[in-house]
């Protein structure tokens, strides 16, 4: 995906995009962001109703008009809009599936801590496949949305994303995390989108039947 993002459909209400790792969402240092970007391209008048990191690749879901932003934002605000993730790692997991779960604290240069209290926790399930020479492939679904809560958790694993050097991932050409698929209801009608990555030598290189791991979404 050369471009700064993709169109994966479209709905009278919505649009579901592929983000390209790199892009952040909103305008930074003179340089307008995804949704500035996408307005401009599409001609459309765009709401975004959640975020990703400027890191991550991955399915975003816009809203195309104000009542539609209202009703997308409340349900993931709800917790009724379903995610999953893909990561990366060259780091030997403490455990290969389970549940992580903690609350987040500021730490230093802009990174999040995973603490033992759980008062407000960051909860993330997760399950794992091994690709061999020292990587395994990561499948993540948030069921809580805190900011750079997939990060922390794969550190807290000791397994930190390949490439994201904020958390102590080891040097590639991206940081090895990407929002595979997303399920929500809206206007009474279930919704359903998955998208592979299309950046990153070492999502290209994932083996065939990969997905067959993965665990059900929702």
């Amino acid at each position: 995906m050369a471009s700064a993002f993709s169109v994966c459909f479209t709905h009278p209400d919505f649009l579901v995009l592929h983000k390209a790792p790199g892009m952040g969402i909103h305008d930074e240092a003179g340089e307008p962001g995804l949704i500035n970007l996408a307005r401009q391209q599409l001609g459309l008048e765009l709401y975004p109703v959640h975020r990703l990191d400027k890191v991550t690749s991955g399915l975003l879901l816009v809203a195309r008009h104000k009542a539609a932003n209202q009703a997308l934002s409340q349900a993931f605000a709800q917790r009724q809009v379903k995610k999953q993730y893909l990561a990366i790692s060259d780091h030997k997991p403490k455990k290969k599936q389970g549940l992580i779960q903690g609350d987040m604290a500021k730490g230093r240069r802009g990174a999040w801590l995973l603490t033992r209290s759980q008062e407000n926790p960051a909860i993330t399930r997760f399950t794992s496949l091994s690709l061999g020479a020292g990587r395994r492939l990561f499948f993540l679904s948030p069921l809580t949305g805190k900011t750079h809560q997939l990060r922390v958790a794969m550190k807290s694993l000791g397994a930190p994303i390949l490439g994201d050097a904020l958390y102590g991932g080891s040097p590639a050409d991206r940081v090895y995390l990407h929002a595979w698929r997303l399920s929500l209801v809206y206007g009474g009608e279930p919704w359903r989108f998955e998208v592979a990555p299309a950046a990153g030598q070492g999502f290209v290189e994932l083996p065939t039947g990969w997905h067959t791991a993965a665990p059900a979404l929702g």
